[in-house]
């Protein structure tokens, strides 16, 4: 199929513009930014440029957007531009089109506020019936860009699928006090327990989406690593973390200890894949058990995707107080 992969000089768009012609299928990258990875430079802003690359397409990947990262150093306006115009361009052509499938990147970030316990509470069980409470203009457009998503297949009846991930970006963490704490390695194996997935997997995930699309119609789904936890495990997350990893992964101290990591005291919230798999059968192969093997054997804890892709970035230059202001 000629599928069109939005945002193809991103983390994302890039390793979906690697994967796709193994699969038997022809990408066009679409970014804003020249790339090895695109072969049409211009903004989904642009309706005219959009009819132009959505024309002749089977299925649309939109990956494109203004990112957390961007929030301190972007006007509210290009967040509405780019993610919530771009993507109303997008769909609107796309139904024009006939296309077989529309996927949509979203984020958890949505889920906002939701995602902190207060004081004295379990940590937060994240599905797909919380109710998003965003916190900022990020979250607040990609939640509109999902909902257009919506509208668009109960008007038009165009198949779309969207996809909540968690975290999958490799440049350090914005919390000086995790980068203070912890190696970056050692903070992200930590995430593989609740909030964080392995690019491979985004991908196969973004690759059962468009393939389901038209027998499911439309679908929200969150990718994130399958977490070990269960339910019951909240209190004792939010309150000493090691305890439960270690009843559950009793490998990791060994491993950790050789590394000199150490588990984060407490956890607040858990990503809960479980519709992504039962829908889609999605069956994400990096999870904390996975890696934890991975690492004990001396090998890096990224797929060979991840490491092939790399970190992009999300501005030309370097913040002193991190990876991007907050």
């Amino acid at each position: 199929m000629r599928i069109l992969v939005t945002g193809s000089a991103g983390h994302l768009g890039e390793a979906l513009m690697r994967t796709l012609p193994l699969e038997g299928h022809e990408p066009v990258g679409l970014d804003i930014k020249r790339s090895p990875f695109t072969q049409r430079v211009g903004s989904i802003v642009d309706r005219n440029f959009v009819r132009e690359c959505v024309h002749s397409m089977d299925v649309v990947l939109h990956t494109a957007s203004l990112h957390k990262p961007h929030v301190a150093t972007h006007p509210h306006l290009d967040f509405v531009d780019a993610n919530i115009k771009g993507t109303l361009n997008l769909l609107e052509e796309a139904a024009a089109a006939h296309i077989k499938a529309f996927v949509f990147t979203s984020t958890t970030s949505i889920f906002g506020r939701a995602l902190t316990p207060a004081p004295g509470e379990p940590a937060a069980w994240i599905t797909e019936s919380v109710v998003p409470v965003p916190k900022n203009i990020y979250g607040i457009t990609k939640l509109a860009a999902e909902q257009l998503c919506e509208l668009f297949h109960r008007k038009y009846d165009l198949p779309c699928m969207i996809l909540r991930t968690s975290r999958f970006f490799p440049e350090a963490d914005d919390r000086n006090e995790i980068r203070v704490a912890h190696a970056d390695a050692n903070a992200k194996v930590n995430e593989f327990l609740y909030r964080r997935a392995d690019i491979e997997d985004i991908v196969t995930a973004h690759m059962l989406a468009f393939q389901k699309a038209g027998s499911i119609g439309f679908g929200r789904y969150i990718v994130s690593a399958t977490t070990p936890f269960s339910i019951t495990d909240l209190t004792e997350l939010h309150n000493n973390a090691p305890a439960v990893v270690k009843r559950y992964v009793p490998l990791y101290e060994g491993v950790y200890a050789r590394l000199g990591w150490s588990m984060f005291p407490r956890i607040d919230r858990v990503y809960v894949n479980q519709k992504a798999r039962l829908e889609l059968g999605w069956r994400p192969r990096h999870d904390f058990v996975n890696i934890l093997e991975r690492l004990r054997a001396g090998e890096d804890y990224r797929s060979g995707l991840a490491q092939a892709v790399g970190s992009k970035g999300y501005h030309d230059h370097i913040f002193k107080q991190g990876p991007y202001p907050v």
